[in-house]
């Protein structure tokens, strides 16, 4: 894969988070009464038909190559975008983004155990007041199901990401896309099954939506966590939460009070510092 600095991993994690946020956007359309694991199984159904095109001349060998992994992703995936069903629908989207944005912050140690990354004062910095950020958002009263939900989504998130350097490098991004779907199928139509609702196929288009937009952004993770360190190109996944402030606002008239604004802005500050810090080590070395 050709270099790739970190300022540029981090844009791209910043447009692919925009773009996630359409797919968050879509879901919370469905109200609570959708068959939550029928949608899930759907998302997976759709995404798979969207990607074998890109995938069809393949061979057996490269798409067996690393499976256990892909099968490990799947299945983390395919938790996450139950608990994402769930906490989307109950809560505000701003707040269900700034909770799901706990995620980098996670990262940070879960890089440290798994590849044993040093971490930097402004990586663990620009996380600690990004997560205070999100705190300052929620203004938690009282720790409701669906905020733990929505913390659920962020340790999936962070567990794929970081999962991405087991990948075999060789595979396309399509390639890796396609196996984290097809082998998280069978489990996603098991608890669909057992889920016992009429199978409703009105949610289909809305599904093949909602896959549509999170492929480019699991795509574009792909890529840059391939491409740079997780800690220091982690914090600019924080940046979606301005698209979700402005979908929230302008598609289901959630208006943001100054207390969000204020946390938003402790959420993106620190990323615009950390970027100018890593570019200035750019330069340096």
């Amino acid at each position: 894969m050709p270099s790739m600095s970190v300022g540029m991993a981090m844009g791209l994690l910043i447009v692919g988070n925009l773009i996630a946020v359409f797919s968050d956007a879509l879901i919370k359309t469905l109200g609570q009464d959708i068959a939550v694991f029928q949608f899930v199984f759907f998302r997976q159904l759709t995404a798979v038909l969207i990607l074998l095109p890109f995938c069809y001349r393949s061979n057996r060998k490269e798409l067996l190559d690393g499976l256990k992994w892909h099968a490990l992703r799947a299945h983390i995936w395919l938790m996450g975008a139950i608990f994402m069903v769930f906490s989307l629908n109950a809560m505000p989207l701003a707040t269900a983004n700034a909770i799901f944005y706990a995620a980098p912050l996670l990262m940070l140690p879960l890089a440290l155990l798994l590849y044993r990354e040093k971490l930097s004062r402004y990586s663990i910095a620009a996380g600690v007041l990004g997560f205070a950020g999100v705190i300052v958002i929620i203004r938690p009263t009282e720790f409701e199901w669906s905020a733990l939900a929505a913390l659920v989504v962020a340790l999936t998130i962070a567990g794929n990401n970081l999962l991405i350097r087991k990948l075999p490098k060789h595979q396309s991004v399509a390639q890796t896309l396609l196996l984290t779907n097809l082998t998280g199928i069978p489990a996603s139509l098991g608890l669909a099954l057992w889920e016992g609702r009429d199978w409703d196929w009105s949610p289909l288009l809305t599904a093949a939506g909602s896959s549509s937009f999170i492929l480019v952004y699991a795509g574009i993770c792909v890529v840059a966590y391939r491409a740079a360190e997780s800690n220091k190109i982690a914090s600019a996944e924080y940046s979606g939460l301005l698209g979700a402030v402005a979908v929230g606002l302008v598609w289901f008239g959630e208006t943001p009070d100054m207390i969000t604004l204020v946390g938003t802005a402790m959420i993106i500050l620190p990323l615009l510092w950390l970027a100018k810090i890593e570019k200035q080590k750019t330069i340096k070395d």
